[in-house]
C-alpha cells in the first residue's frame, strides 16, 4: 500500500500544534479554537485569545471511541453504545477524567467532555496529530459562534490564527452534551442531537442540568450573542415595532414587505445552519436592534431556543 501523505494544510497544522500553537477548525457544528489538550501552556492560549473564564471548561475532541480510554475512567458500556450510534457527530459525552488530564481542559473538574466530530478535515487532522485536540468555538467569549473560515477572521483580525477552511459548518448549533457520570443521564446543554434521539439508548434520560452537575461549555446564562440589543417577538408585534424604528429583523420563512433584514426558512434544521450567520450579518448592520420572530416551542427546536434564549440575555444592555 503507498504511503499515505495528508494534505500540506493537515501538515501545517500538526506542526503548528505541536508547537504549542493555536489552530481554528471545522467541524459540522462550529468552528473551534483547538490546541493539544495536553499541553497546559497551549491550552491558556485558547483561554487568553477568547477571553474565556479560566474555571469554563473545553470539550476534547478524539478520533474515535478507541480514544475514550486515554481521557476517561470507569466508561460505562452506554458511552460505548451512543459513540457507535452517533459518532462522529454533535454528541459530546461527560465522563470521569483520568488523573493526567491537564486541569486547564477541565476548569479543575473531576470530569472530561470527550466527543468525535464529523469533519472530513478534521478527522483526518486529529488522525496524524494523534492525540486529543480542547477546542470551544473559535470566537470571543460570549459572542457569536463561527460557522465559516471568514467568521473567524473577523473575529480575531489580525490575532486569527491557522485556520483550516472546511467550508461552512453542515448543522451550524453546537453539539449536545451529556453528563454520563451519574444516573439517570442528564442532557446539560441540547444540541444537534435531541432528547428522542438519544431515549431509545438511555430511556431515563433527563433534560437540563441540577446546582451539583458538571459545568460544560456553553451553561452560561448570557452566551452566543451579537453586539446589537436582540428581542424576540410574535410576527405580528415584530413588524409592529421595526416598522418607523431602527431596527434590522430575522423572520421565518418570509420577510415582511418593507422590512430590513433576513428571512430563513422555517424548519428546524435549516434555522439552526444559517442562525448564527444570519445574526451576524444582521449584527453589522449595525441598527438600535435585532428583532427575531418567535419560533416554534416545540421540541425539534429545543436546542435553538436554548441559543437565543442565551443570545437575548448576553446581549441585553447592562
Amino acid at each position: 500500500m503507498p504511503e499515505r501523505h495528508p494534505p500540506p494544510a493537515i501538515a501545517e497544522a500538526v506542526t503548528v500544534l505541536k508547537h504549542g500553537g493555536l489552530v481554528a477548525i471545522p467541524t459540522e457544528t462550529v468552528y473551534g479554537l483547538a490546541a493539544d489538550a495536553r499541553n497546559p501552556d497551549a491550552v491558556r492560549k485558547i483561554f487568553a485569545l477568547k477571553g474565556r473564564p479560566a474555571d469554563h471548561p473545553l470539550i476534547v475532541h478524539i478520533s474515535g471511541a478507541d480514544r475514550l480510554a486515554q481521557w476517561a475512567v470507569d466508561i460505562p458500556d452506554i458511552a460505548y453504545r451512543l459513540a457507535a450510534r452517533f459518532w462522529p457527530g454533535p454528541l459530546a459525552l461527560v465522563l470521569k477524567k483520568r488523573g493526567d488530564v491537564p486541569d486547564e481542559v477541565t476548569g479543575g473538574q473531576p470530569t472530561v467532555a470527550l466527543r468525535c466530530p464529523a469533519n472530513a478535515l478534521t478527522q483526518e487532522l486529529l488522525r496524524q496529530f494523534d492525540g486529543g485536540l480542547a477546542a470551544p468555538s473559535a470566537n470571543r467569549f460570549g459572542h457569536i459562534s463561527p460557522t465559516t473560515a471568514q467568521h473567524v477572521r473577523d473575529e480575531f483580525g489580525e490575532r486569527a490564527p491557522m485556520i483550516l477552511d472546511g467550508g461552512p459548518c453542515t448543522l451550524g448549533i453546537e453539539s449536545t452534551i451529556i453528563d454520563l457520570t451519574r444516573s439517570p443521564a442528564r442532557i446539560l446543554r441540547p444540541g444537534g442531537i435531541g432528547i428522542d434521539q438519544l431515549r431509545p439508548f438511555l430511556p431515563d434520560i433527563q433534560a437540563g442540568g441540577q446546582a451539583d452537575s458538571p459545568r460544560v461549555s456553553g451553561d452560561m446564562a448570557a452566551h452566543y450573542a451579537p453586539h446589537t440589543p436582540l428581542r424576540m417577538l410574535s410576527r405580528g408585534q415584530l413588524i409592529e415595532a421595526a416598522r418607523g424604528q431602527d431596527a434590522v429583523v430575522l423572520c421565518l420563512d418570509d420577510l415582511p414587505h418593507g422590512l430590513v433584514g433576513l428571512a430563513i426558512p422555517g424548519d428546524a434544521a435549516t434555522y439552526a445552519r444559517e442562525l448564527y450567520a444570519s445574526l451576524r450579518w444582521l449584527d453589522r448592520q449595525q441598527a438600535a436592534q435585532i428583532l427575531l420572530e418567535r419560533i416554534p416551542q416545540d421540541g425539534a427546536w429545543l436546542a435553538v431556543a436554548d441559543r437565543i434564549k442565551r443570545a437575548i440575555v448576553g446581549s441585553s444592555p447592562n
